[in-house]
C-alpha cells in the first residue's frame, strides 16, 4: 500500500497579501513626498512659470512620466503642495478653542503657530512663491486663497467681533480688517527672502511689537 502523501497547508492568502500592499502604499506615500519636496525646490530656484516637470522628476530621481501617476500637471503638483504644507496648520487653527480664551491670548497663538511653523520651516517659501508668482498665475493665487486664506480670516473675524461684543476690544476696525493682525507675518517673509541675509529680522520681536500697538502692552499710561 503506497503511502500518504503529507498535505501541504495552504497558505492563507490574508497573510502574505496585507504587509505586502502595506509595503506598496509605503513606497507609493514616500515617492509621492519626494515628487512634493523636489517641486518645492524648482518652484523656489526657478519660479512657478520655469519649473519644469523634467527637473522635478530628475532631482525626485524618477521617471518623468511617474509624476503623472500621482499629479496631472505642474498646477495639480503645486495646488497639493499648498494643501500639504499648510492645510494642516490651518485645520490646528479652525479646531483651536478659541472663545474661551481672551483675544490677546488667541493673537499670541496665531503669531506662535506662524514663527514656528511657517516662517522657520520651508513653508515660508510656499508664501513667497504665491506672492511672487501669483500676479501672473492667478489660478495660483485662487489655490491659496480657498485653501488657506478662506478658511483661517472667517475664524479670526469671528473671534474679534466677539472680543469687540465683550469689551475685550474699544473699537471693531480689527473685526472689521482681520487682515491688520496678519499682515507683519506678510512683511516678514518678503523681508527675509529680499534682505533677510543683510538684516536680519527679530520676527519674535517684531510681532510683539505689533500686538503691544494692537492691544496695548500692559503698561500704565
Amino acid at each position: 500500500m503506497a503511502a500518504r502523501r503529507p498535505q501541504r497547508r495552504r497558505r492563507r492568502p490574508g497573510r502574505q497579501a496585507a504587509p505586502r500592499h502595506d509595503r506598496r502604499a509605503a513606497r507609493r506615500e514616500q515617492r509621492r513626498a519626494a515628487i512634493l519636496a523636489a517641486a518645492l525646490e524648482e518652484f523656489v530656484a526657478r519660479g512657478f512659470a520655469a519649473a519644469r516637470l523634467d527637473d522635478v522628476a530628475r532631482r525626485a530621481r524618477i521617471a518623468k512620466g511617474t509624476i503623472y501617476l500621482y499629479f496631472r500637471d505642474k498646477e495639480s503638483l503645486f495646488q497639493e503642495l499648498v494643501r500639504t504644507m499648510l492645510s494642516p496648520l490651518v485645520g490646528t487653527i479652525e479646531a483651536a478653542p478659541l472663545r474661551d480664551v481672551p483675544i490677546r491670548s488667541v493673537a499670541e497663538m496665531i503669531v506662535d503657530v506662524f514663527i514656528k511653523e511657517i516662517y522657520g520651516t520651508r513653508r515660508k517659501d510656499v508664501i513667497r512663491l504665491i506672492i511672487s508668482e501669483g500676479p501672473r498665475f492667478p489660478k495660483l493665487a485662487e489655490i491659496y486663497y480657498r485653501e488657506v486664506i478662506a478658511r483661517v480670516l472667517p475664524v479670526i473675524r469671528g473671534r474679534l467681533a466677539l472680543a469687540v461684543e465683550r469689551g475685550e476690544l474699544s473699537r471693531d476696525a480689527l473685526a472689521r480688517f482681520p487682515q491688520l493682525l496678519v499682515a507683519p507675518a506678510l512683511v516678514a517673509v518678503i523681508w527675509n527672502g529680499l534682505f533677510g541675509r543683510f538684516a536680519p529680522l527679530e520676527i519674535r520681536e517684531l510681532m510683539r511689537a505689533h500686538l503691544d500697538l494692537l492691544f496695548g502692552d500692559g503698561s500704565a499710561p
